[in-house]
Formats: C-alpha cells, structure tokens, sequence
C-alpha cells in the first residue's frame, strides 16, 4: 500500500476512533521514509487533552491498525496534543480561534509581506481577516496560507498566572 494510502486509511480511523471517544481529530500524518515512517496524530478536547487520553487512544488506534494488518513495515505511533502553539491546519481552525494570536505564512506576498504576527479578526468565506502588527487589516484567501499557528500571549499569560 502506497504512503498517502495509508495516511487516508490512518486518518479514517484516528477520525472513528476521536468520534467515539468525543475527542476533535486535529490532525493526521505520516512522515519519514517508506521502510521507517511515524504515524502522528495529534488531539484536543474542551479543557485540553491528558497523558492517559493520548494513552487510551493510542492504544485503540494501534489495536485497530495491527488487526487490519496493512502497513507493511514497522512504524511508530505517536498521539498527543497539538500544544499551546499549535498549528492551523484547515479554515475551520481559523474560525474556531478568531480572535486569538497567531503567525502566518503565505506562499506569495500579500500587500508586498509573506510573513504576518498578529491576531485573527474573522473568517468571510474563503477568506481570512488579520490584523498584523506592523501593516495592519489584511485579507487573503485561506489557499494563500503556507504555514498558521498560534502564539501564546504571554503578557496575559503573566497577569492570569500573577492572579492565582
């Protein structure tokens, strides 16, 4: 089977297995060469995921792919958390953190800049609205984004940990 075969097939379950356990499928991939390659799955949940659901699914996942037997060569199997600064991986993800921080890349320039930091205004569409930093409002179609995730703001990050 085929790599990009196989990440479908991987994807399909890591999505049955995240539904029944009322867990969000982030994201899906395989990397590494076709003899040596990692399976990554990363989750989330309302209130963040734990060591034991990554754990827990982990294992459902890795039960399921060695009964369906169609990877070929041995892999490694990593599930966790996409982290505080995780990436954006589809338009649903920028409209799910409108409001927040984050840096993103175009893969051609828009208003003369690829590289964009600041907060996500809104989704309209196909399109994302940003307010960058340095050259303010920008819109551009989410096919133009090459790379998105999140930054932390550690100044409020600071004042909410300061409080407790």
């Amino acid at each position: 089977m085929e790599k990009t075969a196989i990440e479908v097939k991987i994807r399909e379950i890591a999505a049955q297995v995240a539904e029944v356990n009322k867990i969000e499928l982030v994201h899906c991939e395989v990397v590494g060469s076709k003899k040596n390659f990692t399976v990554r799955i990363f989750i989330d949940k309302q209130g963040g995921v734990t060591h034991e659901d990554c754990t827990f699914v982990s294992r459902q996942i890795d039960e399921i792919l060695d009964a369906d037997d169609f990877i070929p060569d041995a892999y490694l199997l990593e599930v966790s958390s996409p982290g505080l600064e995780r990436d954006l991986y589809s338009l649903k993800d920028f409209e799910k953190f409108s409001g927040s921080l984050a840096k993103i890349k175009t893969f051609v320039p828009i208003n003369g800049h690829r590289n964009f930091k600041g907060k996500i205004v809104a989704v309209e569409g196909d399109e994302i609205i940003f307010e960058d930093k340095a050259t303010g409002t920008v819109r551009f179609p989410y096919s133009a984004v090459a790379k998105a995730n999140l930054e932390i703001d550690l100044e409020a990050e600071l004042k909410v940990n300061s409080k407790k």
